[in-house]
């Protein structure tokens, strides 16, 4: 099975999902975003897997993320505003051939493993 972690080590939920599938035996690919960034048919995957579109994967935390949705931004702005600012994208994700999660919480990428 391939799995993929997009990963920020300066988060501690980030690390805990490397943690948890290192206990499970499986070696992932691991994509730390912010130095990589964001393409849009990735975001338009993700957000498709994961169940909870453009909006669901927004870092809420973040004030950009905020504004977008205060004002009802399209999916292409949202998706333009990941890109430009792959800090917006909540983590951790997970995606394996089963689809993708947003581990919060972590054991929610149990289920695609």
């Amino acid at each position: 099975m391939s799995v993929t972690l997009y990963h920020n080590p300066k988060c501690s939920t980030s690390r805990k999902a490397v943690d948890l599938l290192q206990d499970k035996g499986i070696d992932a690919e691991v994509v730390e975003y912010l130095k990589a960034g964001w393409d849009a048919e990735t975001l338009n995957r993700l957000a498709k897997s994961t169940g909870v579109g453009f909006t669901g994967l927004l870092r809420k935390r973040e004030e950009e993320a905020k504004a977008l949705i205060e004002r009802g931004a399209s999916d292409d702005e949202i998706r333009a505003a990941m890109i430009a600012n792959p800090v917006l994208v909540e983590r951790p994700i997970v995606e394996t051939d089963k689809g993708a999660r947003i581990g919060r919480p972590l054991d929610s990428v149990l289920e695609i493993l």
